[in-house]
C-alpha cells in the first residue's frame, strides 16, 4: 500500500503510461466499491484506491492509501464526484393530478390527490474518464395541499404516489372555501455502475419541488328537486 505522495511519484515517474484511480472494497481487494475502505498509512487517515494502468482491466499490485483530496487531485473517480453529479442532473418533478377535475372541489369531500410520477429516470455521464449511469427513483412525496387549515394537515409525506379515482389513497378535506394552491414535492434515491459494473447505492436523497396547480374550494347548496 501506498500513501498519496508515493503514489503521485510513481504516476509522475511513468508518465508515458496513463492512469485511472478507483475506491477499492478493501485490502487486497479489486472490486470497486460506492465507499471505499478505510485506512492508515504514516498515521494519516484515508480511503483504500485501485490504481489502473493503460486501461488495464485488473488494478497494479499496490494500493494507494488517499484522503478526498489527494483522491480528486490524482483524478479519482471518488463518491463525491458521483454526489455532485447526482444533485446536479436535471430530475423531473411529479406533475399533480387532482380529482374532481376541472380545478374545483367541495369544501369538507374527499379531494384526491395522486401523480404518474413513480418509475426511475437515468442518466449517463462521464466522469473522469468513466462511463457512470446514474438512476434515481421517487421513494417519497411530500403533500402540499395549499390550505391554511386549522386542523394543521396542510402537509402530508408517504411512500405513495397516490391513484386515481376510485383507489383514493392520497386525501384531503378543505375545511374552508376558497382559493388554494396544492402541489407535491418528490424525493429520489439513488444509485449508480461504472461502466456497466454493478449498481453501488447514493447515500443521498435530492428532492425536486413539483409545481403548484389552482384548486378552488367551493361550497354546495342542496336544491329540493321535484320528480
Amino acid at each position: 500500500m501506498k500513501s498519496g505522495s508515493e503514489t503521485n511519484d510513481y504516476i509522475a515517474g511513468h508518465s508515458e503510461h496513463t492512469y485511472s484511480i478507483r475506491p477499492a472494497c478493501g485490502v487486497g481487494g479489486s472490486a470497486l466499491c460506492h465507499e471505499p475502505a478505510a485506512c492508515n498509512i504514516d498515521g494519516h487517515d484515508g480511503s483504500l484506491y485501485n490504481v489502473y494502468e493503460d486501461a488495464q482491466t485488473e488494478p497494479l499490485p499496490w494500493q494507494a492509501c488517499l484522503t478526498n483530496a489527494e483522491a480528486v487531485k490524482l483524478g479519482a473517480l471518488t463518491p463525491d464526484l458521483v454526489l455532485r453529479a447526482f444533485r446536479r442532473l436535471s430530475w423531473p418533478d411529479s406533475g399533480l393530478v387532482v380529482q374532481p377535475p376541472k380545478g374545483k372541489t367541495l369544501v369538507n369531500f374527499d379531494t384526491n390527490f395522486y401523480t404518474t410520477n413513480s418509475d426511475p429516470t437515468t442518466h449517463t455521464v462521464t466522469l473522469i474518464g468513466q462511463r457512470v449511469t446514474i438512476e434515481a427513483t421517487p421513494t417519497q412525496y411530500t403533500w402540499h395541499f395549499g390550505g391554511d387549515d386549522a386542523d394543521g394537515t396542510s402537509d402530508l409525506t408517504t411512500t405513495d404516489p397516490g391513484a386515481a379515482y376510485p383507489d383514493l389513497r392520497v386525501t384531503h378535506r378543505y375545511i374552508r372555501v376558497g382559493t388554494v394552491t396544492p402541489s407535491v414535492d418528490t424525493t429520489y434515491s439513488g444509485r449508480y455502475r461504472v461502466n456497466n459494473g454493478p449498481w453501488r447505492a447514493i447515500p443521498d436523497t435530492l428532492t425536486v419541488p413539483g409545481a403548484a396547480v389552482d384548486l378552488e374550494v367551493v361550497s354546495a347548496t342542496p336544491h329540493l328537486v321535484g320528480y
